[in-house]
Parts: C-alpha cells; sequence; structure tokens
C-alpha cells in the first residue's frame, strides 16, 4: 500500500457502523506491512481514579467489542474489578492514523477464553501457567525453575489446561474516534458516539 500520498476522512465517505470503518482501517494496517498492528496501550484506573497504562495485543473484535487476554490477578485485572472503565489507543504511524475508544469492560466467556488459549504457541500457554503477572518475584531464576518443571510434565502430554487465573476481557465502545494525519495539522477527527442503539458521527477540529 502507498503510503505517501495523503489519506482524508469525511462523512461523506464513512460507514454508520464504526465497527466497519475499524476493519477497514485495520486490514490496511495489515497490508501496509506495519509491525504488530494489533498493538494498543490499555488505559485503566483504580477506584480513587489513579491512572495505569501499558501495550497489549488485540485478539479479536466484533460487533460486542474488542478482546484482549491477561492475567486475572495482574495489575490491569485488579484496576478493572475495580473500575470497569477502559480506553484503548491504537496508532500506526506511516498511515498517520490513530483509534481511540472508550467504553466498560468486562470478562469474556471461560468457553471463548478456552478456545483462544488452545490456539496460543505451546511455550506461551506455558508461560501464562508460569508467570505471577504483576507480582513482585525473587529472580529470573524463579521463572525459569517454573518453567523446567511445567516441561518435565508436559513432555508426553503437550495439552496444557487453560489455567483459571487467564483469560479474556472484552471493551465496549460508547465511543469511538477515528484520527485521520492531514497537512498543515488540520487532521480529519470523526467521532462515532452511541445513544441506545444508534452511532452518532460528529466531526472533531484537530
Amino acid at each position: 500500500m502507498d503510503t505517501s500520498a495523503e489519506l482524508s476522512l469525511l462523512e461523506s465517505e464513512a460507514p454508520s457502523n464504526p465497527y466497519a470503518l475499524f476493519a477497514q482501517w485495520y486490514l490496511a494496517a495489515e497490508a501496509a506491512g506495519l509491525p504488530e498492528p494489533s498493538a494498543m496501550t490499555l488505559a485503566t484506573a483504580t477506584a480513587a481514579g489513579i491512572p495505569d497504562a501499558r501495550m497489549v495485543l488485540m485478539r479479536g473484535f466484533d460487533e460486542r467489542g474488542f478482546v484482549f487476554y491477561t492475567n486475572y490477578q495482574s495489575r490491569k485485572a485488579s484496576e478493572v474489578a475495580e473500575n470497569p472503565r477502559a480506553a484503548l489507543v491504537m496508532y500506526w504511524a506511516p498511515l498517520m492514523r490513530q483509534i481511540r475508544i472508550e467504553g466498560m469492560v468486562q470478562k469474556i466467556s471461560p468457553e471463548e477464553s478456552d478456545a483462544y488459549f488452545h490456539t496460543r504457541p505451546f511455550g506461551h500457554q506455558l508461560g501464562a501457567v508460569v508467570s505471577p503477572q504483576s507480582q513482585v518475584i525473587p529472580d529470573r531464576k524463579y521463572l525459569e525453575d517454573r518453567l523446567a518443571e511445567l516441561l518435565k510434565k508436559h513432555a508426553d502430554h503437550p495439552d496444557v489446561p487453560r489455567p483459571a487465573h487467564w483469560g479474556g476481557y472484552r471493551v465496549m465502545p460508547h465511543a469511538i474516534e477515528f484520527w485521520q494525519g492531514r497537512a498543515n495539522r488540520l487532521h480529519d477527527r470523526l467521532r462515532y458516539r452511541k445513544d441506545r442503539e444508534t452511532w452518532l458521527i460528529e466531526r472533531l477540529a484537530p
């Protein structure tokens, strides 16, 4: 994909459903060969409003929302339990495109988490079992010893059950903003805002 020509984002060309536009942009990022186009910043906050942010990978989306996976005992999970609101940001610099998502968060079903877990590489499955994510550990050897034990345990039985402390969340948006960089910093910003079952489209000044 030629990323040198200026791209635009006009109301007349925008679909009425933000997920359709998201799919178009995501496929364009993949077609452009960008590294980790699924990478996104996940911002959460405690009940007291103390913010926190980190990079995660989007592992699926549909009209219910955007899915990521993590350890349910991690810091992000603790914050979601206290305050089930989150924001996501995806940024694809060569295309000068950014997507900002705001919404509520809930766990996905155990069946969905099971299905995804068993698509992961064997080593990634073991890593989910081994790591007490976000907890203080004594040293690197702690992880390596636990991994060695699991490798022995599963030497003849490669099927790894999904640990109960690991699974997915879905961010269910009430607002999705699409940002398209333009010349002279007169960027295009279209925000889809949910009003009951309808998405309203609003242009924001850059």
